[in-house]
């Protein structure tokens, strides 16, 4: 009964109050870094035409993959990040089933934990890690792992 008693108060207080006071238990995957501080689920809107993204997976060694972020209007600004967005620049969130596992500097990235059947998720982001988009929709591209 004591056990039982336990696990309710710390449903609670574990879960219950975070609701009632505005912090929810289910925010964004922080996986791949620890800066809780940005939003993931907030949009910049573009200026002007949208990039194209275009995804291509290739083998690598083993089991590891190759991705191509093949984009076009779009600069990787690596020295830019945690700044205030500037137009046309920032990086990319790289997403496995739906888990946010890495940060994308550039268009070359090698991929581990991507095994065939895996639902492979790009989005661009601003320096801020605000997701880039276009008439309210994210820039971003799906391709399955081969």
């Amino acid at each position: 009964m004591r056990s039982i008693i336990l696990f309710v108060i710390g449903l609670v207080f574990g879960t219950g109050f975070g609701y009632i006071f505005g912090t929810p238990t289910q925010g964004h995957d922080h996986a791949g870094h620890s800066d809780t501080g940005h939003d993931h689920l907030s949009l910049t809107e573009w200026t002007g035409p949208a990039p194209s993204l275009t995804l291509i997976v290739t083998d690598d060694a083993g089991d590891a993959k190759s991705l191509l972020i093949d984009v076009a209007g779009f600069a990787f600004t690596p020295e830019t990040v945690n700044t205030a967005p500037v137009a046309g620049t920032g990086h990319a969130h790289i997403y496995v089933n739906g888990v946010k596992t890495l940060r994308a500097y550039g268009p070359w990235v090698h991929l581990t934990n991507a095994p065939s059947g895996s639902v492979l998720r790009v989005t661009l982001t601003a320096n801020d890690h605000t997701g880039w988009a276009a008439f309210g929709q994210p820039i971003m591209a799906e391709i399955t792992v081969p």
